[in-house]
């Protein structure tokens, strides 16, 4: 799966005061944690959620408004659950204690004893799973007002309308709960909560603050068809993609994702996106409607990975997550309800070609010792089967393929004339292959002579290797090489003795 662009946006001025006895100061309702308070700290609180932060760290940066509101909110319900933040470059000893080895990492301590916390990034996600972990994972509800409370306060709450606590359906509500600590769960056997909200016994209701409000549960009440209800009703029917929503897009149940590239300020979201509500909830167990604008400067390279520029908005297209990512683009760019719909309805039949990139083949692409390959040549050249040809999938903003860019040309001077070695490359970042799909920059591949078996090269990138491993015909192997060089240290040693 390609990497998402990352997003930075600016912290909040943080307004510093001190707490009632001085020692530990607080910025946005956070405890700033030292060495020197961070005990006590844990002590006194019986919940208490710690990030250990980097102040340069763009991750944390985006987390620290989300942060401090989920803070501030817990601190306005008169919530025992406290929020706190050490910076790990400075308190070096509590960073090496806690083992953190990337930032933001973040450990609830729950009567002093610290579980990794598993939730999102946005203040409502925080606020959910640190209360679910102080407390139990569904809440009684026992009145109309508690319903109406929990509802209100929280952004997510999935309610079960349960007589029966023993019930099976009851117990599966209960283990869902427990798996999924980004939500709150409520349970309530009252008639008053049950009439409020026309329900029936073994009912399950999902509240939201956006599209309908409400969501009922249909179907088998299983494990897997409730996680699936929640994931996908959780989810707005058209979601815009940014820094907070990213994990909730890619992390979630749907894999298939219909992404409009426009432009906000251009009103396309109003003129192009919004007809099709009604479409998109009649696909939204299948396929999750996503909006990209064009006016972010962040989501450039997101356009860049499906190989457009912002000039080409509004468009379209559609991907599938597996393994790897399978991109397919409409045959007509106009958007209405008749074409969005038949190109989704092509989609889940199967009946798409996966959409791949390709630059035109230069007029000059085998002039060069090293052979440029693109899309549209690459089987040509690769599969030819009286050469063993030697291809670098490269990126061009890579610092390890620059490197490499001077010894790979040494390589390809020493090949040119060879009859039945090539070297060559491809930007891998405007060219996709069917059947090769890189993940990683440089990919070094030998297709070799004969029986056409794609080689992977894992020695180190030197002229000396790489010569040995064509030499070789890609029989040489990075455990062989290593065999040999101990060898001839050991023939060495003999020598000398």
């Amino acid at each position: 799966m390609f990497k998402l662009a990352l997003f930075v946006f600016a912290a909040v001025i943080a307004t510093i005061s001190a707490d009632a006895d001085g020692d530990i100061k607080i910025e946005d309702g956070v405890l700033v944690l030292t060495s020197k308070n961070f005990n006590s700290a844990i002590n006194d609180n019986k919940y208490i959620l710690v990030e250990f932060y980097a102040p340069w760290c763009g991750h944390c940066k985006a987390l620290a408004p989300e942060y401090a509101k989920a803070a501030q909110s817990l601190k306005e319900k008169e919530s025992e659950i406290k929020l706190a933040k050490v910076d790990a470059t400075e308190e070096s000893s509590l960073a090496e204690i806690y083992q953190v080895r990337g930032y933001p990492t973040l450990k609830f301590f729950r009567d002093g004893t610290p579980i990794e916390y598993t939730g999102g990034r946005q203040a409502s996600d925080i606020i959910s799973w640190v209360t679910k972990k102080a407390g139990s994972p569904v809440k009684e509800v026992d009145s109309v007002d508690d319903a109406a409370d929990v509802i209100k306060n929280n952004e997510i709450v999935v309610i079960g309308f349960f007589k029966d606590r023993e019930s099976e359906a009851a117990k599966t509500f209960v283990s869902v709960a427990n798996s999924l600590d980004s939500f709150i769960f409520a349970i309530t056997s009252n008639d008053d909560v049950y009439s409020e909200y026309e329900a029936k016994d073994g009912s399950i209701m999902l509240f939201k603050p956006f599209d309908e409000k409400k969501a009922v549960f249909e179907g088998e009440s299983s494990l897997e068809n409730l996680k699936k209800f929640i994931s996908v009703q959780s989810l707005p029917l058209i979601i815009e993609f940014n820094h907070e929503s990213a994990t909730k897009i890619f992390g979630g149940s749907i894999k298939s994702h219909l992404l409009f590239f426009l432009s906000k300020s251009a009103g396309h979201i109003e003129k192009y996106v919004e007809p099709l509500r009604n479409l998109a909830k009649q696909f939204r167990d299948d396929v999750l409607f996503v909006t990209i604008s064009s006016d972010e400067e962040d989501n450039q390279r997101i356009f860049e990975f499906f190989g457009m520029s912002k000039d080409e908005v509004p468009t379209l297209r559609l991907i599938k997550l597996e393994e790897d990512m399978a991109k397919y683009k409409p045959e007509s760019n106009d958007i209405n309800e008749e074409t969005v719909k038949e190109f989704i309805q092509k989609f889940l039949d199967g009946k798409l070609k996966q959409h791949l990139l390709s630059q035109e083949v230069p007029e000059d692409w085998d002039k060069a010792p090293v052979k440029v390959l693109v899309s549209k040549n690459f089987d040509e050249v690769a599969f030819n089967k009286d050469k063993d040809v030697l291809v670098e999938f490269y990126a061009p903003w890579c610092g390890h393929c620059k490197q490499l860019a001077p010894i790979y040309e040494q390589l390809g001077e020493k090949y040119k004339d060879h009859e039945s070695i090539v070297i060559a490359k491809m930007d891998a970042t405007v060219n996709e292959l069917e059947h090769t799909k890189v993940v990683s920059y440089p990919t070094i591949k030998l297709y070799r002579k004969g029986d056409n078996e794609v080689i992977d090269y894992n020695l180190d990138r030197t002229l000396d290797d790489f010569v040995k491993f064509l030499e070789s015909g890609g029989s040489v192997s990075e455990e062989e090489e290593e065999e040999v060089e101990a060898a001839d240290a050991e023939k060495v040693e003999k020598d000398e003795l």
